[in-house]
């Protein structure tokens, strides 16, 4: 089952997506996609409704963040092996731990703002993980329980400040706009296996990463499980996974973004998100 949040920036409503790909009303069904109502038992009181009643919503409409309620975004660094050697360090011993602020995640293709005194702003397509249910010191053979389900996740960084301004990654992570989540949460039944997704992102119709999360250091339940242990993690919170190669500090020369450029990027199976570069105001 696809999850949606439509509307206006800050008045989204709670929808689902048919399957013939047109947006259904969840509205007065459930108030949104927060909190509880991400739960394993809501999900399939969800699931239970005869989806052809529910009312079509306009064709056109925006998309908002698929998940209300976020308390924290958990980036995962370095998380992929062959990133790591684009970068050049060492593979980790232990999941790369940082924080993206709740206000940079938008809906996933509103504007992504360039933001002030940026010369190094990057793109990074990744796996979002969403929490369903409080986890706390659990063990990895309990994740998938505490999942919700996955999502795309545009990790859109700005290296100058992450790498070149003292203290840690978090100046360069968390900006307004840097953290798109959606199109969909795609419930976990229909991930079968997420170490098994491809994801690509092109700029500008040039593609610079194409990469599966087979590579991935650390897999879904291992970074569940490694979160919990040192906070809780609450429905609604989520998870971003790490990146393949491609990235635009990775390039030869390195490319970053500037303000009039098209960024698209996509998962198997979780759907596809556009943004427009503009500077910040």
């Amino acid at each position: 089952m696809k999850l949606l949040r439509y509307g206006d920036s800050g008045c989204e409503l709670p929808g689902l997506l048919d399957s013939d790909g047109r947006i259904r009303s969840l509205e007065g069904i459930v108030p949104d996609l927060a909190g509880e109502l991400l739960s394993d038992e809501s999900i399939e009181k969800i699931r239970q409704l005869d989806v052809a009643k529910l009312p079509l919503v306009e064709q056109g409409v925006r998309l908002g963040p698929c998940v209300a309620g976020t308390s924290k975004v958990i980036g995962i660094g370095l998380n992929y092996a062959d990133h790591a050697a684009e970068a050049g360090v060492e593979v980790p011993s232990e999941p790369v731990i940082f924080m993206k602020a709740t206000t940079s995640i938008t809906g996933p293709n509103d504007n992504i703002e360039i933001p002030r005194g940026s010369g190094k702003t990057d793109w990074e397509v990744e796996l979002g993980v969403v929490i369903g249910k409080r986890a706390k010191y659990i063990t990895e053979q309990d994740s998938f329980s505490h999942v919700a389900g996955y999502c795309v996740v545009n990790d859109v960084s700005e290296r100058s400040f992450q790498l070149e301004r003292s203290g840690l990654w978090d100046k360069g992570k968390g900006c307004d706009t840097f953290s798109p989540l959606g199109p969909w949460l795609v419930t976990r039944d229909e991930i079968g296996d997420p170490q098994d997704l491809n994801l690509w992102l092109e700029v500008d119709g040039h593609r610079y990463q194409n990469g599966s999360t087979s590579t991935m250091i650390f897999g879904v339940t291992t970074l569940v499980s490694y979160v919990s242990q040192f906070m809780s993690l609450m429905p609604g919170d989520v998870i971003t996974t790490g990146t393949p190669p491609g990235v635009g500090m990775g390039q030869n020369p390195k490319v970053f973004l500037k303000p009039g450029q098209t960024v698209r990027l996509g998962i198997e199976g979780l759907g596809e998100q556009e943004q427009q570069t503009v500077a910040a105001k």
